[in-house]
């Protein structure tokens, strides 16, 4: 298996929930199957809030392999193809040596004093996820974890996120970019929620599909190289994925979007 995908190819890193596979079935078919017939000039990384496993049973329900995994709103990064476990290896101590040992303790026992979210349980990579329906209790337990060095994001009105300090979707794909020797100005991104944000604030080009909360579209505006579409899900990603393909990631597909 080669160890990294070669310089011309374009690259899709795409949320899952309510982007890759938001809109109709039909939409994610069609999605899917151009990503089939283009396979070999694409490397397709999966970016979600979602854990490895629940990435990789998805991959396999559409019969598609990814080239990489980005999880846990960026604090996991895998791959199922074999050759590229080693090259990733820097991005997982960059992660790891974010997250100290005691990091779940100390947030555990800072947000008890916060009743208001609800834990969400054992989640995987090196995060503590809640959630809340309190806006304001939301921000007050953020201010504590902000105190404590850590970073929090609050997304779709209800996913509260405690991330190591610098770590998020968008960083992780830089990294996992840098690693994988791929360039980022070939790179299409594509979200619809805040958790999303990172990744087209790291100046890569992006598609940020119909059904985006409307919080991120507001942080979208004076984002010139961010398509807002009006097509929901996997519609949205395939209309700028065909259209950054065909452009060979030059940005002049946006003045045709």
């Amino acid at each position: 298996m080669r160890r990294s995908a070669p310089a011309s190819r374009v690259v899709l890193a795409t949320d899952l929930d309510g982007t890759f596979v938001g809109g109709t079935p039909q939409q994610r078919d069609s999605l899917v199957e151009w990503i089939r017939e283009h396979r070999e000039q694409l490397v397709l990384v999966f970016v979600s809030g979602r854990g490895q496993a629940h990435m990789r049973e998805l991959a396999r329900s559409l019969s598609l392999q990814p080239d990489c995994l980005i999880g846990d709103v960026g604090t996991s990064v895998d791959s199922p193809l074999p050759g590229y476990a080693q090259v990733l290896r820097p991005v997982r101590r960059w992660l790891d040596a974010a997250w100290p040992a005691d990091a779940s303790q100390r947030i555990e026992r800072a947000m008890a004093g916060h009743p208001a979210l609800r834990s969400q349980g054992d989640v995987g990579g090196r995060r503590k996820s809640y959630w809340y329906d309190d806006a304001a209790a939301a921000q007050r337990a953020q201010a504590d974890m902000r105190a404590l060095g850590f970073d929090v994001l609050l997304s779709d009105n209800q996913y509260f996120d405690v991330l190591p300090h610098g770590v998020q979707k968008g960083p992780t794909l830089l990294r996992t970019l840098r690693a994988l020797r791929l360039p980022p100005h070939r790179t299409l991104v594509a979200g619809d929620t805040l958790n999303d944000l990172s990744m087209f604030r790291s100046g890569f080009s992006g598609v940020a599909v119909a059904n985006r909360e409307p919080a991120l579209e507001q942080a979208l505006r004076g984002l010139p190289q961010v398509h807002l579409s009006r097509l929901p899900g996997a519609a949205g990603v395939l209309d700028a994925l065909q259209r950054f393909h065909a452009c060979g990631g030059d940005r002049t597909w946006l003045r045709n979007s």
